[in-house]
């Protein structure tokens, strides 16, 4: 009897040990997105801000339900990227409404939309990989009411933006 249960009683433990081990694979859950670009809208204070500085340049652009103005000024051919699931690479110069450049530059490594203002999230899945695009951004979407660096608070950006690389 010793015999018969260490035949079969000792292999199918050892089996049983390493099936526990093993790894069960599971589908993989698909991720999902709650981002809605339309979800925060600058104070209409803000946009009216935006539309009569576009107006006192002769500017005409589009207007983003956030409040976001954007001019598309080429819409690429390559991907468009996902707010919540692409990281991008950009040129990129930011102006002030008096004109001065407070940034430009290039992202030397790819970069996810979470950390980015919300006038660029919002705005950049407007082109495809290789596009440009303007967008004036009203305080509430960029840095707000405080300062940051040379950038006064409550400052309208203008930013000129092409999208190198998606990922």
């Amino acid at each position: 009897m010793k015999k018969i249960l260490s035949t079969f009683a000792v292999p199918a433990l050892v089996v049983l040990f390493f099936a526990s081990c093993m790894k069960v694979h599971q589908p993989q859950q698909q991720q999902t997105c709650t981002y809605n670009p339309c979800s925060y809208k600058a104070p209409d204070s803000e946009i009216t801000a935006v539309k009569h500085y576009l107006d006192s340049v002769g500017i005409s652009a589009n207007q983003h339900c956030s409040g976001l103005f954007y001019t598309v000024v080429d819409s690429g051919t390559g991907v468009r990227p996902d707010v919540c699931f692409n990281s991008i690479i950009a040129k990129y110069k930011g102006t002030l409404v008096n004109g001065s450049v407070f940034d430009s530059g290039q992202f030397s490594s790819p970069i996810d939309f979470a950390h980015l203002i919300q006038g660029w999230a919002n705005g950049v899945p407007f082109i495809r990989q290789g596009g440009e695009i303007r967008l004036y951004i009203p305080p509430s979407l960029g840095y707000g009411k405080n300062p940051y660096g040379s950038i006064p608070g409550n400052s309208i950006l203008i930013f000129d933006i092409n999208l190198v690389q998606v990922y």
